[in-house]
């Protein structure tokens, strides 16, 4: 991670991150300019501005920061989450970061400390999905929260806030993310229904669809996302 970076991939990277940003937008996961998106290229992360609607951006708005939040590159403020984003990139392997405030998925957050495992996918974010206690959206209290929710996850619910999750590209993050709200979003239906109780999955359960998982696909993709 220590090698000068290159500009085409600066370009590409901030293109596809506009995209993803766009796409956060356009599939309901975010209102207005709620929400941002990061991702790691070299030693920068080239992160979503505070601010700024996803479809005004373009290729002359790129915003980089280095990993102590100095800003390098754009003359837009990076956005206000940058904390959380640098977290999330000094302490795990992400290349690239989404946070959302989805309906559902803030919806759950306010209701439980964890997700109940309604569905095998919870297995392809490590674990049952944990609720990050409130603090303060921006805060360095916040990003603390939110690495110990992330304990052994690649995702987690932050309380009465939203959603934030990662990977190794931002194809597999934004997945995890959508993959997140669809599961709280069944959660919610399936518990809403008048004196039924979900069943849910147990540990072994879910340990037998992570081995699973490692099976699935091609054999190119960087890690399970969402099978298709």
């Amino acid at each position: 991670m220590g090698e000068p970076n290159d500009s085409g991939a600066t370009a590409a990277a901030w293109a596809e991150l506009t995209a993803t940003a766009r796409r956060t937008a356009e599939e309901g996961l975010v209102v207005g300019t709620s929400g941002n998106v990061s991702v790691r290229v070299g030693d920068l992360v080239l992160v979503t501005p505070t601010g700024v609607p996803y479809d005004r951006l373009g290729p002359d708005d790129t915003v980089a920061v280095d990993l102590t939040g100095r800003q390098v590159t754009g003359t837009l403020r990076p956005t206000s989450e940058l904390p959380m984003h640098l977290a999330v990139y000094r302490h795990t392997d992400a290349l690239a970061v989404v946070h959302t405030h989805a309906v559902h998925a803030t919806a759950v957050s306010t209701l439980v400390t964890e997700l109940p495992p309604v569905h095998y996918m919870t297995a392809t974010l490590g674990g049952p999905v944990q609720v990050a206690p409130y603090a303060l959206y921006g805060t360095e209290e916040l990003a603390r929260n939110m690495l110990r929710a992330l304990e052994g996850r690649t995702g987690c619910l932050l309380q009465n806030h939203g959603t934030i999750t990662y990977g190794t590209t931002l194809s597999q993050a934004y997945d995890r993310t959508a993959q997140l709200e669809w599961m709280c979003r069944l959660w919610l239906a399936a518990s809403s229904v008048p004196g039924r109780t979900p069943s849910l999955l147990s540990g072994a359960d879910l340990d037998r669809a992570a081995e699973q998982f490692r099976g699935y696909g091609q054999g190119d993709a960087p890690g399970p996302g969402v099978p298709r």
